[in-house]
């Protein structure tokens, strides 16, 4: 062999070997082209004009790197497209130089072609173990910059790239017309975020609840605080005008700790009474009991009904406010919501072992006397005390009693219908809702061992509570005592 074969022989290796190099350069702009935004860009133009140690001449040589990338990334789509063009063929060139070495040093046509297919394997062997794709995903800004001369380059040496990403464009466009830079970036990362925990519980690497967790997690930006509070109508109140009495025996009978203060209707709201500070007004002087609930309130927190639930929770751990009021668009009272609320958007719906009840079977405790589950069917109703409630609008107890009261119930509410005498005895779980209703014929007294819970004394009449507006248990809007 001589001389003029071996120089050949080492030009075309290093040309191989920079090949290479440039493949790996490409894949590592190829993941960081799509992450890059407008606004770090400028964070980092900002960082190089505030930095006083260095010179004029390198500061403008960088600033004019930054400007190249930002040129490159109003088509994402096509530097992204010539990027892997140029990788494709960076991998295809060092299959072709290996097997010309090899026909340089003499090896036959198959073994040539089989040294080419080895090359190739082996490249992406490595491009594989390397994976400079995740290099650009960590740090686009980084690797970008890094590589501007080659990417643009390429992206100058395959203007058809272009072409076909022109369609993807424009609908991409229109799709994120309405988000900033940054919220793009927001949910490029909450799109790959899902991939990644989908990977991982593919691979049995999470326990499937932790994992279902984890999604929720990345959901909570998506999902509005309306999605999640209950609504006026289900919301506890009390009038100003009512002492602390009254609203003791509300906190009693219902469960609830927060109660919103209401002047005329539930969209004049006066503040947030809370228990605590009625039992401090009460508690060492008893001729307090007569004020009235106006004179404890605190301002109350209020969120729009269309803010997202993750922004919620981090203004309540903020503000260190546990219930909030949610406004509609023209600042009428929409709703409520507590923190727990959000936190169940990812933990899940929480019970506790009172919850079960709500599912039980009706049990006989008198000779007339039923304790019927909230969520029991009216037909077993109907089919203990044979008689036709005949109500198509509403399927269980708790419905039925909620129907006739004209408000949903909280524990000593009562009603009558077709002769019966529906009392709400019981409430359960974090959201206090009634659990269990007594049935039994209107014309009986109350029994002492249905396990009815008055508050002060009072028997349950056919009313809800004393000083409400629209009552609910159906969720824990007030807060946990």
């Amino acid at each position: 062999m001589d001389m003029t074969a071996i120089t050949v022989i080492v030009i075309l290796t290093v040309i191989a070997a920079l090949l290479v190099w440039l493949s790996l350069s490409m894949a590592a702009a190829e993941g960081a082209v799509s992450r890059v935004t407008r606004a770090s860009l400028n964070n980092r133009i900002l960082e190089l004009q505030t930095n006083q140690e260095l010179t004029q001449f390198s500061r403008m040589k960088k600033i004019g790197s930054i400007h190249k990338v930002q040129r490159l990334i109003v088509d994402r789509f096509a530097t992204s497209g010539s990027c892997a063009f140029v990788r494709i063929l960076c991998n295809v060139a060092d299959g072709v130089l290996v097997a010309s070495i090899v026909s340089l040093c003499g090896g036959a046509l198959w073994v040539q072609l089989l040294s080419g297919v080895i090359a190739g394997i082996l490249i992406g062997i490595v491009s594989t173990l390397v994976r400079p794709r995740s290099a650009g995903a960590v740090k686009p800004v980084d690797i970008m910059l890094r590589h501007v001369r080659a990417v643009s380059v390429a992206v100058a040496l395959t203007p058809f790239a272009a072409v076909g990403g022109d369609k993807v464009s424009k609908r991409h466009h229109r799709e994120s017309s309405e988000l900033s830079d940054d919220e793009e970036l927001e949910k490029l990362q909450l799109e790959q975020g899902r991939a990644t925990i989908d990977r991982l519980v593919e691979a049995n690497d999470f326990d499937p609840e932790v994992s279902e967790m984890l999604r929720n997690v990345l959901t909570l930006s998506e999902t509005l605080t309306r999605e999640i509070m209950v609504p006026r109508t289900d919301m506890i109140c009390i009038e100003r005008s009512r002492n602390l009495r009254d609203f003791l025996q509300l906190c009693s009978r219902s469960g609830f700790s927060r109660v919103p203060v209401i002047g005329e209707d539930v969209d004049d709201l006066i503040g947030m009474a809370y228990l605590k500070d009625a039992v401090r007004a009460t508690a060492f002087n008893p001729d307090a009991i007569d004020r009235e609930v106006g004179t404890i309130i605190r301002n109350p927190m209020l969120v729009p009904e269309s803010k997202p639930v993750d922004d919620l929770f981090h203004e309540m751990q903020r503000t260190r406010q546990h219930v909030a009021v949610v406004v509609d668009e023209y600042g009428g009272i929409a709703g409520m919501v507590t923190i727990e609320d959000a936190i169940e958007q990812i933990v899940g719906e929480l019970e506790d072992e009172h919850d079960r009840t709500q599912h039980g079977e009706p049990v006989q405790v008198g000779e007339h006397t039923w304790r019927m589950p909230a969520r029991t069917p009216i037909a077993d109703l109907e089919e203990i005390f044979e008689v036709d409630i005949d109500e198509d609008d509403v399927d269980t107890v708790y419905g039925l009693l909620t129907k006739l009261l004209g408000r949903v119930p909280i524990v000593g509410a009562s009603a009558v219908t077709r002769g019966l005498r529906l009392t709400a005895v019981d409430s359960a779980g974090r959201r206090k809702k009634v659990s269990t209703i007594v049935v039994e014929p209107a014309h009986v007294e109350p029994s002492e061992d249905t396990g009815e819970q008055h508050s002060g004394g009072v028997r349950p009449e056919h009313k809800t509570s004393t000083g409400t507006d629209s009552t609910s248990t159906d969720d824990d809007h007030q807060g946990e005592a």
